[in-house]
Order: structure tokens, then sequence, then C-alpha cells
């Protein structure tokens, strides 16, 4: 891999020093930029921080891409630019040599439009305040008017936002996403990942600066440690019981839960997933909406095929539910460490010469 320099010219350090803010599974941080010129960068995945032990998500590496290049956008348009991509979407193969997927390349333009400044403010402050907010929700409903809009976004990205307040089916859905976290733990594979990226306490979760704190998961470290590093007591009633009543502590007052639905097929899929979720996801954030997802629902089979039919979705024809998450309104949460904007930059020389860009 190549090594990192914070002085990269151009506008890239600014812009990376707010846009490594953006949310990825475990808080891994995978997409790394490479400044080519100024105006042009080359966006990659870095595979040695993706999550590839649950084969269902290895598509979420490219969810994660499009969520990054969302989140670019925003950042980029606060600043008077418009970001236009050069995708070369192919499989992300978590076995191959090169450790660095690429995603394609970003040039950012000058915005021609000064009426649009005002919404990029808007958009750019609710990028700031989103956080995944695993507290316990004050059981206030969300108003039908922003559920409808937020039906509109997905719908022009071609996707669908569903939800549901019906009491029975979102204490069921809680119910998989608790169940699901404990038996995907008994996968040796996926148990190893996880505890690659737990941070037990605050100075640990702060010298990383990356990674699932216990503070952010609202679960004591010592109570967390304890639990994952013995996970074969989970089986015991009393020890078993105790740690679930802790997981679940922290859904009080949960009353809705939504969904997307769309193409699911194929990298340029994912990808497009990830930049509606991530569109959802502000406009939550903009109207104080909280949200959480509940990604090992969607991951895990099993639970995955559980969800659809307690939601009563039909998938097929390369269409799935590839979201799920609690939605609502909760105190603020803590707010996850993120990596230095220097770390986010790949440069050999101030700029790598790629000539058929230029």
């Amino acid at each position: 891999m190549a090594g990192t320099s914070e002085d990269t010219g151009g506008p890239w350090l600014d812009i990376a020093e707010e846009v490594r803010w953006y949310p990825s599974p475990h808080n891994s941080q995978p997409i790394k930029l490479r400044p080519i010129s100024e105006t042009v960068a080359v966006v990659y995945y870095d595979l040695d921080l993706g999550l590839p032990a649950e084969s269902f998500g290895i598509p979420f590496g490219h969810v994660c891409a499009g969520v990054f290049l969302e989140s670019l956008s925003v950042v980029a348009a606060a600043r008077g630019y418009r970001t236009v991509e050069s995708l070369e979407l192919s499989e992300m193969d978590f076995a191959a040599e090169d450790r660095l997927h690429r995603i394609g390349t970003v040039r950012l333009e000058p915005a021609v439009d000064a009426h649009s400044r005002p919404l990029a403010e808007s958009t750019l402050a609710a990028f700031r305040a989103r956080r995944t907010s695993r507290r316990p929700y004050d059981r206030r409903v969300v108003d039908e008017a922003i559920l409808t809009a937020a039906s509109s976004i997905a719908a022009r990205q071609g996707y669908e936002f569903h939800s549901t307040a019906d009491s029975r089916t979102v204490s069921s859905l809680v119910r998989i996403n608790q169940k699901t976290l404990f038996s995907d733990l008994r996968n040796n594979a996926v148990y190893a990942e996880i505890m690659e990226w737990l941070r037990f306490s605050k100075d640990e979760a702060a010298a990383r600066a990356d990674g699932l704190s216990a503070e952010t998961m609202i679960i004591p470290g010592r109570v967390l440690r304890f639990a994952m590093e013995h996970r074969n007591l989970w089986s015991f009633p009393a020890i078993g019981g105790f740690i679930k009543a802790v997981y679940l502590r922290t859904m009080r007052g949960v009353r809705q839960l939504g969904w997307l639905e769309g193409p699911f097929a194929e990298p340029s899929h994912f990808l497009e997933a990830g930049r509606t979720f991530m569109q959802v996801w502000l406009f939550f954030s903009e109207k104080g909406v909280s949200l959480h997802p509940f990604g090992t629902v969607i991951t895990n089979p099993s639970s995955h095929a559980e969800f659809v039919k307690e939601a009563g979705i039909n998938e097929g024809a390369n269409r799935m539910a590839w979201m799920l998450f609690r939605f609502g309104y909760s105190a603020t949460p803590p707010k996850a460490h993120r990596r230095p904007a220097a770390s986010m930059l790949l440069t050999d020389d101030i700029y790598v010469q790629e000539p058929h860009l230029e």
C-alpha cells in the first residue's frame, strides 16, 4: 500500500477532513482517495478493512462506496464543487493480491448554480449532525409527511422506502435482530471479525479511532468484554438472559422500523443502494430523526428470510430488501471517532500521474 502524506495540494485534504465522518460497517473506514491532480482523485476500497466473514455481506463493500460517494458530493457541494464520477464497477475479491479495489475516479468541477449553495450548506449541516443512535428512543412516532418525503427520495433513485409502526411486527423484528447477533457470534469467522473491531474502553476507542466502541453501543465496556470473551456461557439461562436483557434495554421506545427495497444483484446496484440510503439518512438527520441500521438481519441468510416473511416482502427478479433500520427520536448519542484525514489519502508523490485521465 502507498504511503500517506498531508501535503497533497489542492482541496483534497480539506475535503477528506470533512468526508471522513461518513458511516461505514463496524466503523472500519475502508475508503481511500489517491489525488492525481488538484481536481481528480481515484477512489479505492481497502479490502483489508472490509467485512468478508459473512459472504452475503460482501456486496456491502460497494454499498459503503455508494455511501461515501454521496457523502463526498455533499461535502464538495458546500465548497462550491459538483462531483463527476467515472466508475469501474467490478466484483470485490477479498482474496485478491492487490488490496486496493478500485471504485473509479471523481473529478471536482465548479458548481454553476449559485442558488443551490444554501441547500448545500443545509445538507452539510445534516451530514455533520448525523450519528448512528443506539440509544433508547422516546416512543414518538415520526410524522407521515417525513415518511412520504423519504419515499420520494428513494423513488428518485429507483428504490422503495417502506416502514411499519405495527407494534407486533416491530417487536418481532427487534427480536430477530437480537437473535441474529447471538447466532452470528457462534460463527467463528464472524466472531473473529467482530472481535477485531470492538473497542471496549474510551481510551482504546480514541487511540484506534475506528471500530465499534462500547460507549457508542451503550453497553458498559466491562460487560461487553466479558460477554464477548465468554460466548460459550451464552447458552446458560442466567448469563445468556442477562446479556440479552442488556442489549434489549437499548431498544426501549422503538416504535417504527424502516427498510429499503430495490435492485440488488450487481455492483452498480449495490453502489446506488448505498447512495440512496445515505440520502434518506441525511434527510432524516435534517429533520432530527435518529436512525440505527440492523445490518446483521440483512446479511445473515436465515434471519433475512425471517425478516422478509414477517414484513410481507416479495423478493425476486434481482430485487431484495437490502436495508433494515430502526428510526425515531433519541437523546444525542456519543460521537464515534474517525482516523485522521491524512490516513484516507494515498500519495506516492504529491500527485500520481495517470496520463489517460489528463
